[in-house]
């Protein structure tokens, strides 16, 4: 009997290291058929799922009360686990480089803790080389034990998106990839477990490292490429998403729109790609134009909301305006390196007063990251400009006169004038821009 069929058949368990976005759907898909350890360093956290607490909303209350799954913060109880998935995030310092501190932190607990013919499997997204370059030789010295004698390691890239209920773990083709044959083989029927659209068997560890940092990059250089057209349309007085949507008419034109590119992934992940390419001696050039692009779409939105509060003749220090929005990405709670961020900074240095609101972001979460108070919508009054940053389900049951209720009553201007324009910001293109306008707002959009 090899290891899956122990795990199968519930002769042994398996864990999931790192209870977050991804990790914690991992968890809870396969508790359904199999025994389930979840393992994070953050009591907290462990304490808010054994409560029955879905902090990331992505499982929801009712799963977590009804799994089977046990969740622990305490390291040595993975060492009644045999089958191990590490889901921790790997982030990028402020120089862009990859962050590795939470993969090698996952893989020293796992290490103290590793039992003999364990499998191991990475799903933090990575540059090619991490998984058998950085990774086992810190399992090898904190358990004593032989990668490939003792223990075998492979690497299965995540592709949940956050927020998304239609593309789930389920449903989508999974990437998995083992040290040779035998470990291929069974990581691929532990995850044809739960994974209903099968799995996809990379020839090799590095391939399937490679293939999940590629997605993303591919992703942020179609909407890097978006972004640039909208800052050129937008100099030409045309409307972006009118020009897309007439494009959007040829059958092999590529759907993607502008936008505010943060998160923890496509934000993120081209910047490993990039770092072990400058390592191998080559400097990207495609990929790094299109990060920068996207890193600057932050500021380019406040520019603009400064350029139309200019033109309604608005004082612009010591005026107020409202941000809805501050998630990386709409319908998702997940406010790390989220580029709402950057709007607010830059309005800030000109002197302006920031009202922020979200329904979906986690209040003292967000104090705690960014110092950063969210209000409630009763709180947004008397303010100068509007900008909807994140087009949450929650905000598609304003109206344009919901909206107008926002703005000081009065809305004077510098010279006295009240027939002044309200200032409205939809990033995304929420609302009707000829509706808008005919409603005398100031309207701009990416």
């Amino acid at each position: 009997m090899n290891l899956y069929e122990k795990i199968k058949n519930k002769k042994e368990k398996m864990s999931v290291i790192g209870l977050g976005y991804v990790g914690l759907p991992l968890a809870i898909s396969f508790a359904k058929v199999v025994d389930v350890i979840g393992f994070d360093i953050s009591k907290k956290k462990i304490e808010s799922y054994i409560n029955g607490i879905d902090v990331t909303k992505e499982v929801g209350d009712t799963a977590l009360k009804e799994t089977t799954a046990t969740f622990t913060f305490n390291e040595e109880d993975l060492k009644k686990a045999k089958f191990h998935i590490v889901a921790v995030p790997t982030p990028i310092n402020k120089d862009k480089t990859p962050n590795l501190k939470p993969v090698i932190g996952a893989s020293k607990t796992l290490g103290r803790n590793l039992a003999k013919d364990s499998i191991v499997v990475y799903e933090s997204t990575v540059y090619p080389g991490v998984t058998e370059e950085v990774c086992v030789p810190i399992l090898e010295s904190e358990s004593g034990l032989k990668c490939g004698v003792d223990f075998k390691v492979g690497y299965s890239p995540e592709r949940i998106n956050p927020g998304d209920k239609m593309h789930r773990l389920e449903n989508i083709v999974k990437v998995v990839s083992g040290m040779d044959e035998e470990s291929l083989n069974i990581i691929a029927k532990v995850y044809e477990l739960v994974v209903q659209a099968g799995v996809y068997k990379a020839e090799s560890i590095k391939v399937a490292e490679a293939a999940k940092v590629i997605e993303n990059s591919q992703r942020d250089i179609n909407i890097a490429f978006m972004n640039e057209l909208s800052i050129i349309f937008n100099k030409m007085g045309i409307d972006t998403k009118a020009v897309l949507k007439a494009a959007g008419t040829k059958w092999n034109f590529l759907n993607f729109t502008p936008g505010l590119v943060g998160g923890h992934c496509i934000g993120v992940d081209p910047y490993y790609l990039t770092y072990k390419a400058e390592q191998m001696g080559y400097h990207s050039q495609i990929i790094l134009a299109g990060r920068k692009i996207n890193d600057n779409m932050g500021k380019y939105v406040a520019e603009n909301t400064i350029k139309l509060m200019i033109k309604a003749n608005k004082q612009i220090k010591g005026s107020k305006v409202a941000v809805l929005g501050l998630t990386f990405k709409e319908n998702c709670p997940d406010v790390r390196n989220t580029k709402v961020i950057d709007i607010i900074n830059e309005l800030e240095e000109y002197g302006i007063n920031i009202i922020i609101h979200d329904p979906q972001a986690d209040k003292n979460e967000v104090f705690d990251v960014y110092g950063i108070e969210l209000r409630k919508f009763e709180d947004i009054k008397d303010v100068d400009a509007v900008i909807l940053a994140v087009p949450h389900e929650d905000y598609r049951t304003l109206s344009l006169e919901n909206i107008s209720f926002f703005y000081n009553d009065n809305y004077t201007n510098i010279n006295g004038n009240d027939d002044v324009k309200k200032v409205l910001i939809d990033v995304k293109g929420m609302f009707n821009r000829n509706e808008a306008e005919k409603m005398g707002y100031l309207y701009w959009r990416l």
